[in-house]
């Protein structure tokens, strides 16, 4: 069954370096050699970094933009109690848009109900909840955005 990579969220800063080097192997087919190629920087390296979760800062934004996803910088944020939200645009949202808040609100409510009742992790909790608050904050930023659209430029 495949991931959905969207409902993940690291729980250390080794899991979010694992699970970038997962997306871009599952997305991109490419393994770690391939990702320290294109870094710039050897394979033994990138595996160690990998191991002690240390990498450094200035390497995060290259290795994730080769991943593919941001697992990292969301960790990072998440740690230091921020949310992370793609940038709106104040496009109107769609049926499915809202499905999908429903959805992982839902997700979070259920969740907490779990957790309440013995029956669910702590980190499994907070993730859904960290999901959900960054649902409601991106509709948010819609909504304020909707009011002052920006120009849609097609590449033409």
């Amino acid at each position: 069954m495949a991931r959905n990579w969207k409902r993940i969220q690291p729980n250390s800063l080794r899991d979010a370096l694992r699970l970038c080097k997962d997306h871009a192997l599952a997305k991109h087919n490419y393994s770690v050699e391939r990702i320290a190629d294109l870094m710039g920087i050897t394979a033994d390296l990138l595996y160690k970094w990998l191991a002690n979760g240390r990498m450094p800062a200035s390497s995060i934004p290259a290795y994730e933009h080769i991943c593919g996803i941001n697992f990292v910088t969301r960790w990072l944020a998440a740690s230091a109690g921020q949310l992370v939200i793609a940038a709106p645009t104040g496009r109107n949202a769609s049926a499915e848009d809202m499905h999908a808040l429903q959805e992982v609100l839902n997700a979070a409510a259920g969740k907490l109900l779990q957790f309440y009742n013995g029956k669910a992790e702590a980190d499994a909790v907070l993730a859904a909840i960290q999901h959900g608050m960054e649902g409601l904050a991106w509709h948010k930023g819609n909504v304020e955005k909707h009011l002052q659209p920006e120009f849609e430029f097609t590449g033409e």
